[in-house]
C-alpha cells in the first residue's frame, strides 16, 4: 500500500463523518439552506487563494524540475475551481471580495500556510491531499446513482468528475514520491481532515 492511501485509509472515520455530515446530505438530497451553502461558497473561494499559493510555494520548494511542473499544474486546477465559485457566487449572490473568513476556515488556511512557508516539500503534500482526496470521495459517493437534477448538482458533477480524481491523484503520487511515513506525517494529515470535518460543521451553524 501507498503512503497516500495509508493515509487515507487511516482516516476513514473523518471521511465518513464528512460524508454523513448534515451539510453535504443537504448538497446530496438538494434541500441544503441557500443561506448555508452561500456562506460556504465565499469562506471555499478564501479557502481556495490560500491553496492555490500553498501550491506556488510546494513548486518553489521541489528539488526537482518534474516536481516544479506538477506543482504549477495543479495550482492551474485551483485557478479553475475558483472560477467555478466565482460563478457560484454571481448566482447566489455572494460578493467573494467582502468575504470575511470564519474562525474554522481562518484555522485551515493558517496551518496550510505556516505548513507551506515552514516545511518542506513532503510535509505540504501531506497538509493539501485530504481536500482532495475527500472532495474526489464525496463527489463520486453523491453520484453514485447518477447527476441529480436539483441546485447543486454542479458541485456535485464537479467533484465526482474523472478530471478531479486525476488531480486528486496527481498530488497523492508526489506524497508518495516525497514524503516518508512518520508521526508528523500522520498528525498533519488527520489535523487537515479534522479542519475539513469542521469547516462543513461551519457552514452548516450557520
Amino acid at each position: 500500500m501507498t503512503i497516500s492511501k495509508d493515509l487515507w485509509q487511516s482516516n476513514q472515520d473523518l471521511a465518513q463523518a464528512c460524508l454523513e455530515h448534515p451539510f453535504v446530505q443537504g448538497i446530496a438530497s438538494g434541500t441544503l439552506d441557500r443561506t448555508k451553502f452561500a456562506y460556504y461558497v465565499g469562506q471555499d473561494a478564501f479557502f481556495l487563494e490560500a491553496f492555490a499559493r500553498a501550491y506556488s510555494i510546494a513548486a518553489a520548494k521541489a528539488t526537482d524540475w518534474e516536481g516544479f511542473n506538477s506543482f504549477h499544474t495543479l495550482a492551474g486546477g485551483v485557478l479553475a475551481e475558483l472560477k467555478l465559485h466565482e460563478g457560484y457566487a454571481a448566482n447566489w449572490g455572494v460578493d467573494l471580495r467582502t468575504v470575511e473568513p470564519g474562525a474554522a476556515t481562518r484555522r485551515y488556511t493558517d496551518f496550510l500556510l505556516a505548513t507551506a512557508w515552514g516545511s518542506d516539500v513532503s510535509l505540504i503534500t501531506v497538509a493539501m491531499s485530504p481536500c482532495m482526496r475527500l472532495y474526489a470521495f464525496l463527489g463520486q459517493k453523491l453520484a453514485d446513482d447518477g447527476i441529480p437534477t436539483h441546485q447543486y448538482a454542479d458541485w456535485i458533477s464537479t467533484y465526482s468528475h474523472p478530471d478531479f480524481e486525476q488531480l486528486a491523484q496527481n498530488l497523492e503520487k508526489l506524497t508518495d514520491q516525497y514524503t516518508q511515513l512518520t508521526v508528523s506525517v500522520e498528525s498533519n494529515y488527520r489535523y487537515a481532515m479534522l479542519c475539513e470535518r469542521d469547516f462543513f460543521e461551519a457552514a452548516w451553524q450557520i
